[in-house]
């Protein structure tokens, strides 16, 4: 046993699985969640109805509505709020994250209005160097991490030791984690793949078959591929478990 402390900003059903994993390598979580309900039903009856309405929680596993109390003396704090409120619940945080904490994010999607990926957020609202952000990202359901079902995803940071650090956090015997130094692809990967995703689900509703789907797949990710490669990822990311992986998962 640790006492070693993790933050997850939002306590939602990827913050919640991610929680457990956390748990699993021997981290005290906190999760923050607006909802006092909510909280209470974490803390007193180890469950997220509401999220993963079949898992119990971990007693390491906690929750608050005060995020001063989820984020100070955390050595590690995992951002997993929505894209759209990503800016907002980092600029609550910012005043208690101590300079050296870990601060990883596992949200897929670009703000609103400015397309900004969520490092860039993170690193306008965070005091401490941008380079050290992570993004934990890759073809993973919550429910199945939860049941601990094998899963493999990508963490992503312009530090290798932050993104090792992240591997050490996360890595279990279920849940693999690899390191990639290109957080551009991995990000553009996890924002646009669900576009696709969206185009496959129509092709059943339109009564295509496999072909169709197929092509769609296939070119949809040489698409994204195009557009990450203009905005300076590495094309050899789509190809890996942020690009290919989690479009096919999705």
């Amino acid at each position: 046993m640790t006492n070693r402390k993790a933050a997850v900003l939002v306590a939602g059903s990827w913050g919640t699985a991610l929680a457990a994993v956390l748990a699993d390598n021997d981290y005290n979580v906190i999760m923050w969640a607006r909802n006092s309900e909510q909280v209470t039903e974490i803390n007193e009856e180890h469950r997220n109805h509401k999220f993963l309405p079949d898992t119990v929680l971990s007693d390491r596993i906690g929750a608050t509505t005060d995020i001063e109390q989820a984020v100070t003396g955390a050595e590690l704090v995992l951002f997993a709020a929505p894209s759209s409120a990503m800016r907002e619940v980092a600029r609550q945080a910012a005043p208690f994250i101590a300079e050296g904490t870990l601060c990883v994010h596992a949200t897929k999607g670009f703000e609103s209005v400015t397309y900004n990926r969520m490092t860039s957020i993170l690193a306008e609202e965070l005091s401490g160097d941008p380079k050290q952000l992570v993004v934990l990202s890759g073809p993973s359901h919550a429910e199945e991490v939860v049941n601990k079902q094998p899963t493999t995803v990508v963490v992503a940071s312009a530090c290798q030791e932050s993104a090792e650090r992240a591997q050490d956090a996360f890595i279990t015997p279920y849940f693999r984690v690899y390191t990639n130094p290109d957080v551009v692809g991995v990000e553009v990967a996890g924002a646009i793949k669900n576009i696709i995703a969206l185009g496959a689900g129509l092709t059943d509703g339109l009564g295509f078959g496999d072909n169709a789907k197929a092509a769609l797949i296939t070119r949809g990710l040489a698409e994204i591929s195009r557009l990450g490669t203009a905005m300076g990822a590495n094309p050899l990311t789509f190809a890996g478990l942020a690009g290919i992986g989690d479009l096919v998962v999705t």
